[in-house]
């Protein structure tokens, strides 16, 4: 989508388009990459409403392969369409980096949060926007949308710095609207079963409640949170529930989507806004 609106019409020959969606599909491999390793971390169950590849019968651990596997065809495959091309090494350092920042947004995670251990006092909205801007937002939003521009000849600095402002505001909204859908999403539409609580993720919904919870109510966020059991997770979900943390998301997602729309205004020029706005089009609102 980006590649169309940003390449001349006369220059979207069959080559370039083929070239635009082979590092499209790259990016939803490094993403598959990412998924079935985070699945076994997480010890999750299901993935896009399919039980997670780990867990299929005679897969187990190998998953740990596969999913390097996904990884390794990324570089192969930008190798066999772009190699000739004059943004290639762009394109290279591009992927490596950006899966350098989620590599280490992950491991912040992991540290936040590990399943062993409960520790509240470390689910600040500080580390939980580090953690969101390193795990999820530049290699879902800023990525795609930098490929493009390189492929476009866009290599400058300003113009990247510009839309990478822009980027990784969207992509906290997302993941905002993602741990909001993790407890109160339709595991039906969602495709997956949440599992942030019992998992002790720092996720947006904990780190409000600890800013609303009264000190009986964080003693009861730390008996419940964190831990295996339904009944201990549906406490958790009544306290959030009852701190009334659903409108306060639906308060959230007008507030954030205006002020996207005014960063959209302010720093997308000298490219085209039209490439920001279809991107937050498509998430506004969504129930998976």
């Amino acid at each position: 989508m980006v590649f169309r609106e940003l390449v001349e019409p006369r220059k979207q020959d069959a080559d370039s388009l083929q070239r635009a969606l082979a590092v499209g599909w790259c990016v939803e491999l490094l993403q598959a990459f990412f998924l079935v390793t985070d699945d076994i971390m997480d010890a999750s169950l299901t993935r896009r409403g399919q039980t997670c590849w780990y867990k299929k019968p005679d897969i187990g651990l190998d998953a740990i392969n596969d999913a390097m596997l996904l990884e390794a065809c990324v570089y192969r495959l930008l190798k066999h369409y772009c190699r000739g091309q004059p943004y290639y090494l762009n394109l290279i350092e591009l992927f490596l980096q950006s899966t350098y920042q989620t590599e280490i947004g992950q491991t912040l995670d992991l540290i936040t949060a590990p399943q062993s251990k409960v520790d509240l006092t470390k689910f600040t909205e500080q580390r939980y926007k580090t953690i969101v801007k390193y795990k999820m937002a530049f290699y879902s939003f800023y990525l795609p949308f930098a490929a493009a521009m390189f492929m476009a000849g866009i290599d400058g600095e300003k113009e990247h710095a510009s839309a990478k402002s822009i980027l990784l505001e969207m992509g906290e909204f997302f993941q905002i609207q993602d741990d909001y859908l993790d407890l109160f999403g339709d595991p039906s539409v969602t495709g997956k079963i949440g599992t942030d609580i019992r998992d002790n993720k720092c996720s947006w919904l904990v780190v409000k409640c600890l800013q609303l919870a009264s000190s009986e109510q964080r003693k009861m966020l730390k008996e419940n949170y964190g831990q295996n059991d339904p009944e201990k997770v549906a406490k958790v979900k009544e306290l959030y529930e009852k701190l009334e943390l659903p409108a306060l998301f639906t308060k959230f997602e007008e507030e954030s989507y205006s002020r996207l729309m005014g960063l959209i205004e302010k720093h997308s020029s000298p490219l085209p806004p039209s490439i920001f706005l279809e991107m937050a089009k498509k998430i506004y609102k969504r129930q998976k």
